[in-house]
């Protein structure tokens, strides 16, 4: 390799500064990247006119590459360029922060790229999270194009009004193309072009703050690509045709996705991971991370048979990294294997998320409001659904009737499943109503997916945008949703039981398909919550439920309301006074009356 001394004269003779990609400086820019199967690695771009060889980087310990070059300066494009054997190889820079496109170049960033944020914000606590999942090229596309992060602020004050505090935005890393999921990241350390780039993001969180909405950024942690990565055969090394020293080169390397599996033990790429989830938290002060696929991280097959012990480590480090440098700050996995050693602590033996998506709520209620034959919904799964928990923890789960997996790959939104007409009738509307009632007021962090709170039809597909007029059709139906979320966050006082570790689902009638429970946080008058659900068609007049309290009890929300849908019965309930007869296991009680298919949400004034 050259010395220093033989270098060029624009290359600076300092002490070696930290950090891994494009480093810029007051002086210029150094590169650091990892390639120990490399003989030779030069940067190549804008600043020496794509010359391999005149900027060459000088060997490190432990197979890194280092050069700092004062000519260069942030917004110049560049590569590194490697030489193995007969192997000329041209790679974007796998920290590259900013590329063009994801099979362009890397763009050096500016001095101040990440910058403090103007507006300090707090997490809001877990049990006090209202989740809305959004994707970015989706949600508020505009003219036949992609939608971006500053098409996406136009829509935030909708959510504002919502009452949601939290979006959870799906994949943002550059991938390949523009339209995508977002679940095969080409660059994880870039932000989506297409999407506008890592100021647009930059953007976009701002406004979130200053909103008073988290923002939690779902990353892809269990393969990468498959397509367009520089990553594969990064330096020219790999065994039996696979990836290089980013990924597995064994039967580890096996996804569902291609053989495209990080090696989690191996050292760089760990750090490389590590670094990555801490560059949304710490860079772009996002509030979370929500990881895809975790089973695949901790396990080769669906099966969670032939365990990677070094994946499960991995999510150790990671997350309770981020529980000491980020006190507040949310981990959620999706695994959907009903696993509590996810959300275990990691001197517990568990991964040490903060939380999960409950596949226990999720395919159990989704089954019980499909079903088309009121006989044949049980009761018993619902309530097992409602008390489905992990290590004695409410808010260890996520809980949901719609992501963007429940309503794509062969199966659509709750309304659609139910009645596959474009202007869904009353079956559908009643229904999935009902379902927002019991993910609103069961014990968990509630989810939406995107226009779920308008009725979103059919199945979610990544080049159909969701259509805003919608929203104006079904306004009452998201004024329902905003009054679910009031109470579920306690916005008025009279609802703090649903924010609170205590449920008892206390009647189960499966004869007439109806379910009340008891949510609490201290208990008491004004803590006390009861939710009565009606899973089947009929109004139900003069039925007797238990109260644990006697006095008035205010009737806080019925979806039966005319005000929610003129499609709607309108059943006449109202408040109800508790007498000093008993009744399922509680000393009082008294009559009510609830429609088809509705929920009725009740507490008392203090």
């Amino acid at each position: 390799m050259p010395t220093a001394s033989a270098q060029p004269l624009h290359h600076s003779v300092t002490d070696p500064l930290p950090g891994m990609g494009a480093i810029p400086h007051a002086d210029g820019v150094a590169f650091r990247v990892w390639a120990p199967n490399a003989q030779k690695v030069s940067v190549i771009g804008s600043f020496n006119d794509w010359q391999a060889g005149v900027d060459e980087c000088i060997s490190e310990a432990n197979g890194y590459w280092y050069i700092n070059i004062n000519n260069a300066e942030p917004g110049d494009e560049y590569k590194f360029h490697l030489v193995n054997g007969e192997q000329q190889l041209q790679r974007i820079d796998p920290y590259a922060r900013i590329v063009t496109n994801s099979v362009g170049n890397g763009v050096i960033p500016a001095l101040d790229f990440f910058d403090s944020p103007l507006t300090p914000f707090e997490m809001p606590a877990w049990n006090e999270l209202v989740i809305y999942e959004l994707h970015i090229g989706t949600f508020n596309a505009k003219d036949g194009h992609v939608g971006t992060f500053d098409t996406a602020i136009e829509r935030l004050p909708h959510l504002k009004a919502l009452g949601v505090n939290a979006v959870e935005v799906m994949p943002i890393a550059e991938f390949a193309g523009d339209y995508s999921w977002g679940y095969n990241p080409a660059h994880p350390y870039a932000v989506e072009s297409a999407y506008g780039g890592p100021e647009a993001f930059k953007r976009f969180v701002a406004t979130a703050h200053e909103m008073g909405i988290a923002v939690i950024v779902d990353v892809v942690y269990n393969h990468f690509g498959p397509s367009d990565i520089s990553l594969w055969q990064f330096d020219g090394w790999h065994e039996n045709n696979k990836g290089g020293i980013y990924f597995y080169n064994d039967w580890r390397s096996s996804t569902p996705w291609g053989d495209t599996r990080p090696d989690y033990g191996r050292g760089e790429v760990r750090k490389y991971i590590f670094d990555n989830a801490m560059m949304w938290l710490d860079d772009y002060h996002a509030d979370g991370l929500r990881y895809d696929m975790t089973l695949y991280i901790r396990s080769v097959e669906a099966s969670a048979q032939n365990l990677i012990a070094e994946g499960w480590s991995l999510l150790q480090w990671i997350n309770s990294e981020v529980e000491a440098r980020h006190p507040g700050k949310i981990t959620i996995a999706e695994d959907l294997q009903n696993s509590a050693e996810l959300t275990l602590k990691r001197e517990d033996g568990g991964a040490h998320f903060g939380t999960q998506w409950d596949a226990g709520f999720v395919h159990p209620v989704r089954a019980a409001l499909i079903e088309m034959d009121d006989a044949n919904r049980s009761m018993a799964a619902v309530r097992d659904a409602i008390l489905n928990q992990y290590n004695h923890d409410a808010f260890q789960r996520v809980i949901y009737t719609e992501s963007h997996d429940e309503v794509a790959n062969g199966k659509q939104r709750l309304v659609s499943e139910i009645d596959p007409s474009e202007q869904p009738g009353r079956y559908a509307i009643k229904r999935s109503c009902l379902g927002a009632a019991l993910v609103m007021t069961a014990p968990g962090i509630p989810m939406l997916f995107q226009g779920q709170e308008f009725l979103r039809d059919q199945w979610f597909r990544d080049d159909r945008p969701i259509d805003w007029h919608r929203a104006e059709e079904y306004a009452s139906i998201t004024t329902m949703y905003r009054d679910l979320i009031n109470l579920r966050l306690n916005k008025t006082g009279c609802s703090a039981g649903l924010t609170g570790q205590h449920t008892a689902v206390y009647h189960v009638n499966d004869n007439d398909k109806l379910i009340a429970m008891h949510r609490w946080r201290e208990g008491g008058v004004g803590d006390d919550v009861i939710v009565i659900f009606n899973f089947a068609e009929g109004r139900k007049e003069n039925y007797v439920i238990g109260l644990p309290h006697g006095g008035e009890w205010k009737l806080r929300f019925n979806n039966d309301a005319g005000l929610y849908n003129e499609q709607l019965d309108e059943t006449p309930s109202g408040d109800i006074t508790a007498n000093e007869e008993g009744r399922d296991g509680y000393d009082f009680s008294a009559t009510i009356t609830i429609g088809a298919y509705a929920c009725l949400i009740y507490s008392q004034d203090q």
